[in-house]
């Protein structure tokens, strides 16, 4: 019997079931039964270049074959480490920033709060401690971002870390109002994905993440951009928040950056919001992971973003994402599903029928499981199942995806 505790599972049914995936390619990956699957999900979310990418493997093992790991806790440092915060502060909706890596997006949420309230105490303002987030939200599963959830079922373990705020999740008046409610003068940060993610695909209303930008500037509130899942071409541009005329305070970003390739994430801070920490003599940001500037993880980095811009995947993004929502209309009219929701992204979900689920609350799994069974992987959610495809799908691609979920679909439906 396996010893791996696997993530969000119930382990009781988990440990007789498991997928074993061997290898990936381009939009495929394998088991080790020699089953096909297309990855209509890009892992979790993050596969953006697709999978066995030579370029990327290359650099990291002439990375390994040089310097495997070294600290980068106080003055030290490496090239590639330099180089890729370089090249994603070039590419950040921001004034001159300034890169903190991480190990990952839970990392980087932690470190986005963490900064944010320490700003405000370096400034002089250390009563701003209260964060804000929206219904639906997912900031990972560490400490700041399990009390930063908006998703029910994630808030686990409490009591929760205090002065987080929940406020509506497609209302910026509804914001404002919190806010106001909580005074000005407490509020240190909002949290927000441009598009939500795992709280199920949901984009914007139109107008809604620059009101709430202006929101926040009106009240001298930091925006935090969760770029997480909506980074690096997810969104169609390197950060996601800047199709809506957006420039954050603070960026969150991982997943995308590496292509899942390497363990990476970090947060760009604006030239403002890094200002105390960098031009006050003995003042320490007394943050940080192990591997932080990891040299293979940040050439990997570095070789992702190469591929996007050689290969053009963010403007694929742009034409990728009207096709998955057309595809995903096309089968909106199952009797298992209520609506479809995307266009904004290679993101998108199906909304399954509420009667339905009242009677059977599986269904997202049941929906999940038949897709896998006929060789395509999607995501089950609490009432939807979500797709992610890598920025190399082809219409092809899609037309094979729109047609596994529409046959699960039907599958499920007679399925108990």
């Amino acid at each position: 019997m396996s010893a791996f505790w696997h993530p969000f599972a119930a382990m009781h049914s988990v440990r007789d079931s498991a997928v074993t995936i061997v290898r990936g390619e381009d939009v495929w990956v394998f088991d080790d039964a020699g089953r096909r699957y297309l990855d209509g999900t890009a892992s979790l979310w993050y596969a953006n270049v697709g999978h066995g990418r030579r370029e990327i493997v290359d650099a990291i093992a002439e990375q390994l074959g040089r310097l495997e790991a070294y600290s980068t806790f106080t003055d030290f440092t490496n090239e590639p480490a330099e180089r890729l915060a370089a090249e994603i502060a070039e590419r950040a909706p921001l004034d001159d920033g300034k890169v903190f890596f991480t190990s990952g997006g839970g990392d980087s949420i932690e470190t986005a709060a963490k900064l944010a309230r320490e700003y405000f105490g370096a400034i002089g303002e250390p009563q701003r401690t209260v964060l804000l987030h929206r219904e639906h939200s997912y900031h990972g599963t560490h400490g700041l971002g399990t009390s930063l959830a908006g998703i029910p079922g994630n808030r686990l373990a409490g009591p929760f870390v205090p002065d987080v705020v929940q406020t509506p999740w497609d209302d910026a008046a509804g914001l404002e109002k919190a806010i106001v409610d909580l005074g000005p003068e407490r509020v240190a940060a909002f949290f927000c994905e441009p598009v939500i993610g795992a709280g199920g695909v949901l984009p914007p209303p139109e107008g809604y993440v620059a009101a709430a930008a202006e929101v926040c500037r009106r009240h001298g509130v930091l925006f935090v951009a969760d770029a997480v899942i909506c980074g690096f071409g997810r969104l169609g541009d390197w950060f996601g928040v800047e199709r809506f005329g957006v420039r954050p305070d603070i960026a969150v970003f991982a997943k995308g950056v590496t292509s899942g390739y390497q363990p990476l994430g970090g947060i760009v801070a604006s030239e403002r919001i890094a200002a105390p920490f960098w031009d006050v003599p003995g003042r320490v940001f007394r943050h940080g992971q192990t591997y932080a500037g990891h040299p293979a993880a940040c050439a990997a980095g570095s070789a992702t973003i190469a591929l996007l811009e050689r290969d053009g995947l963010l403007a694929r993004a742009d034409v990728l994402e009207t096709q998955l929502l057309e595809r995903l209309q096309g089968i909106a009219d199952h009797p298992l599903v209520d609506h479809a929701r995307g266009g904004t992204g290679v993101l998108g979900a199906l909304a399954l029928d509420p009667e339905r689920l009242a009677g059977a609350p599986d269904l997202p799994q049941r929906v999940f499981r038949a897709a896998r069974e006929r060789g395509a992987l999607i995501r089950p959610m609490g009432s939807a199942v979500g797709f992610s495809p890598p920025l190399t799908a082809t219409a092809e691609h899609l037309d094979l995806l729109a047609e596994v979920t529409a046959a699960a679909l039907d599958d499920a439906a007679v399925s108990r």
